[in-house]
């Protein structure tokens, strides 16, 4: 385990999906548990978020979910987690969420999923942290998004610094082992 990360926020679809991407959460969480760290999640036991969340405490890792209030029938929350964090809102979610973690991996996911992601990045590349952002890029869910955003770069909107710090892998595994070497 490394000495800089102990605990790993997943963020990822909570709607419906299809069953590859349920394996590929269970992966993630699998992986992560396995290194010895713990599961931040969103504190859903539905979908990408539930599969995670599972599967994690099925290879004998510790769960923290955070979930806000509004969500918590929504979501149906994760009430098997080690840890159960209800907040008022979900800038507080969020908040915690970056608080309670030391790195950051992100699987396929719709709005949601994807404004986490930037604000974790952007957090990053502004200083406010200097925790590890990753994107699993699973059979080329993201190639239109980091095409754009290649696009965004050569136009100057997006520097290069800022590209640097996003590691993109292809599977959990890639993601949990870019984790233990730090």
């Amino acid at each position: 385990m490394s000495d800089t990360v102990r605990a790993v926020c997943v963020y990822c679809a909570s709607g419906p999906v299809d069953a590859e991407y349920l394996r590929l959460a269970a992966d993630t969480g699998t992986a992560i548990a396995e290194a010895g760290f713990t599961l931040v999640s969103g504190g859903g036991n539905v979908s990408m978020m539930g599969s995670v969340a599972r599967a994690a405490r099925a290879a004998g890792g510790s769960t923290l979910g955070i979930i806000p209030e509004h969500l918590m029938a929504k979501e149906v929350a994760d009430l098997d987690a080690d840890e159960m964090v209800v907040t008022e809102t979900m800038r507080e979610r969020k908040r915690l969420m970056e608080e309670r973690s030391d790195a950051f991996i992100t699987l396929p996911g719709g709005i949601g999923t994807l404004e986490e992601f930037f604000e974790t990045w952007t957090g990053g590349y502004l200083g406010e942290h200097d925790k590890p952002v990753i994107m699993v890029n699973h059979r080329g869910f993201y190639d239109p998004m980091l095409a754009w955003l290649d696009d965004l770069s050569s136009r100057g909107f997006v520097s290069a610094r800022s590209l640097e710090r996003l590691i993109v892998v292809e599977t959990a595994a890639d993601a949990v082992a870019e984790l233990t070497h730090r």
